[in-house]
């Protein structure tokens, strides 16, 4: 059953993101699974999160590592079993844990019962479950749209002699949400697990249900503009505008009928990955109103530089964009180098306290934070060599784009004289665990009171006793061009938040005196004058 208390408790709570084949492996066979992430739960609950959000442990033949999905009711024998999965979910409740896990709604594998019947003949009863067009005169694709993996979004099939459409891989074909007894049976699959005691789900792709049903070509994208999101530039896929082939107006109507599913269901949520073109516009139009997601996520700072002008107009340009909506800020993921890389490794200055700057700014935005695995012990991303990679995408784009293991390498538990951090028993792990990653590893740092571990730790404790940091509003402050800083407010409460995004000490006038209330405060304050060490950060109530 799910938990019972606040049914909103996903405004403001904090998430913590496990991907299961890199979490613990309970069996030695080298790749996590549900076992070991119950055996580890009392680590999360002591971080001080509110919930965990799981990728994908469904049935698949893992050609995307589960986004791929051949049974969206049952558990791949790689991770377990139905019978695991419900006693992870006992045990995250008892230590008041709630369980979120990834839908990957748009698309399905190629092996799955679904498209193997509909690409059997053009007549079967499952012939238009899937997006299928018949090729131009001239044999090629029907239209311009590029897979995000790439190549083209149109695969050709021989026994139905038409194209099937998939933005991803081509074992990935995408679902069509034109027809209604496909979108009937994703909602009734999402309720299966609902009813299991799933406090909610994260949305794979949430913006690429419904594709232009006339399949009209997409335009280029003009040089000097905005270029697309959801790609690295040097993937052609960024060399279009996608129009047609995703973020169309009749995906809203499928997000409200999702959303009254949930809404059967107290304290169920949703939060959704957003990638189009203008994704703040479509995260503030998906999440506004009540009626269709509780909560969204963009790349924006998953693939940000840490330049404080361009951060602080991301900022403002999402509150003042949102709304009514609730935003989900991620600084890491399993799609994105890790943000100890991307915003530490050689910035100059003390890279503990960027480190330590970095989630005390993140947290403290309003809306809901989500850590990935790894990110509180301060892992970097991983150099795996190209005979060792296992994503797809990073093996059809190196070596410009190296993919995505080196976020995706396993948790070191153990310190560097326990074999692949005490990860696994087995000789050959999945992903190498890099001999640096062990030395950061759990064992090093639980019980250490300076560790970075233990920050996260304080600070989410902190912020649970600061309501206005939970779900007041939030004011953006112009103090200095080279600081971050925001008021958090709930009721006659206000709390100033100010981060100093560079390696030099600073000195900033704040608008009015303030009390220090967070002992780890980085920076000191004498009257109305903040010194703020590089990458330091204060919060305080004025």
């Amino acid at each position: 059953m799910a938990l019972a208390g606040n049914p909103d408790w996903w405004r403001g709570g904090v998430l913590y993101q496990i991907y299961p084949r890199s979490f613990f492996d309970s069996n030695g066979d080298g790749i996590g699974d549900l076992p070991g992430i119950t055996q580890k739960l009392d680590y999360i609950a002591d971080l001080g999160v509110d919930g965990i959000w799981l990728s994908p442990f469904f049935t698949s033949p893992m050609k995307d590592f589960g986004y791929d999905v051949a049974d969206y009711r049952d558990v791949d024998p790689m991770f377990g079993t139905l019978a695991d999965f419900d006693h992870l979910v006992e045990k995250a409740h008892s230590l008041d844990l709630r369980v979120t896990i990834d839908q990957v709604l748009s698309h399905s594998s190629d092996q799955h019962a679904w498209f193997k019947e509909s690409r059997s003949s053009r007549d079967n009863p499952k012939a238009d479950w899937y997006v299928w067009a018949d090729p131009k005169p001239d044999g090629t694709p029907p239209n311009n749209w590029l897979s995000i993996f790439g190549g083209s979004a149109w695969k050709f099939d021989t026994t139905r002699q038409q194209y099937y459409m998939h933005n991803f891989l081509v074992s990935q074909p995408d679902l069509n949400f034109h027809n209604p007894d496909v979108q009937a049976q994703l909602l009734d699959d999402v309720e299966f697990w609902l009813r299991r005691g799933v406090d909610g789900f994260r949305l794979d792709t949430a913006n690429f249900y419904v594709h232009d049903a006339e399949l009209r070509d997409n335009p280029p994208w003009v040089p000097g503009t905005h270029r697309p999101e959801g790609a690295p530039k040097e993937n052609p896929y960024t060399r279009q505008m996608h129009v047609y082939d995703k973020t169309r107006p009749e995906n809203i109507a499928f997000l409200k009928k999702l959303r009254a599913v949930l809404d059967k269901y107290p304290g169920a949520t949703t939060v959704g990955e957003i990638g189009s073109d203008n994704s703040l516009a479509t995260m503030a139009e998906y999440t506004a109103g009540g009626d269709k997601l509780h909560m969204a996520y963009t790349i924006n700072l998953l693939e940000s530089p840490l330049e404080t002008p361009l951060i602080r107009g991301m900022l403002r340009n999402v509150f003042d964009v949102l709304g009514d909506g609730w935003p989900c800020w991620a600084v890491s993921n399993h799609d994105f180098v890790r943000v100890a890389t991307r915003w530490g490794r050689d910035k100059g200055g003390d890279n503990d306290a960027r480190l330590r700057m970095i989630p005390a700014l993140y947290t403290t935005l309003r809306g809901t934070p989500c850590i990935y695995q790894g990110e509180e012990l301060g892992l970097e991303e991983a150099v795996v060599p190209y005979e060792l990679l296992q994503d797809p995408y990073g093996i059809e784009m190196w070596p410009e784009f190296k993919g995505r293991d080196g976020c995706r390498t396993p948790m070191p538990w153990m310190n560097a004289n326990i074999p692949h951090g005490g990860f696994t028993t087995s000789d050959t792990p999945w992903l190498p665990v890099p001999q640096d990653h062990s030395a950061l590893a759990v064992a090093e740092q639980m019980d250490a009171p300076n560790s970075l571990r233990s920050f996260y730790r304080d600070l989410l404790a902190w912020r649970k006793i600061h309501p206005e940091i939970i779900n007041g509003d939030i004011e953006m402050l112009d103090i200095d061009d080279n600081v971050i800083a925001y008021a958090r407010m709930s009721g006659v409460v206000r709390t100033i938040c100010v981060f100093n995004t560079t390696p030099d000490a600073r000195t900033v006038t704040l608008p009015g005196r303030s009390d220090a209330n967070f002992a780890l405060n980085s920076g000191s304050v004498t009257g109305n004058q903040l010194s703020l060490p590089g990458w330091g950060f204060y919060f305080g109530t004025i």
